[in-house]
């Protein structure tokens, strides 16, 4: 005998693929806020790192290997490197960081983007992980991979997809 009001361990397919509502008016869920959170935290490990990279910053320049067959290893080859890295990661920091903006704001493109970045991103980690080299620890990679599937969880839910698209109209035949 089942508990009433109880909801059932897993949604039928009739429930998943009926549309999401559409209330203009609706409040931003709980599930929307902790997606936008999740993703705030991924940019302040990213800043984390980037402050822990220039605080070692001649150990990083000296155990950087850059040898191409045309040019001859120097450290200044080396310097630029990094901060080239640096500088590129500060941007797509930057970009995630805008990004959770607008998914706090309700746009749906932003949360597809996020979503998108989290599912490749956990992918690549598998497929290294897979071919043998990566070592996943909490020092390098579990700390990202945990982030990226909470970020999917969260905005991946009924929710902050019905938030999302509140505004949508819907053609009706």
């Amino acid at each position: 005998m089942s508990a009433p009001n109880k909801r059932p361990a897993f949604d039928p397919a009739s429930e998943l693929l009926k549309p999401v509502r559409t209330d203009p008016d609706m409040k931003r869920p709980v599930s929307t806020v902790a997606g936008a959170a999740l993703v705030f935290l991924r940019v302040l490990a990213g800043i984390v790192w980037i402050v822990s990279v220039a605080a070692g910053w001649s150990n990083f320049v000296r155990d950087i290997d850059v040898s191409f067959d045309d040019i001859a290893y120097t450290p200044q080859l080396a310097e630029v490197t990094l901060l080239v890295v640096m500088i590129v990661i500060g941007l797509f920091l930057m970009a995630d960081a805008i990004l959770a903006l607008f998914i706090l704001r309700g746009h749906n493109w932003a949360r597809v983007v996020v979503m998108t970045f989290s599912a490749i991103s956990i992918s690549a980690s598998f497929l290294q992980w897979w071919a043998g080299g990566l070592d996943i620890r909490i020092s390098t990679t579990l700390l990202s991979i945990g982030l990226d599937i909470l970020i999917l969880l969260a905005l991946s839910s009924r929710s902050a997809a019905a938030y999302a698209r509140r505004n949508e109209h819907r053609l009706t035949d």
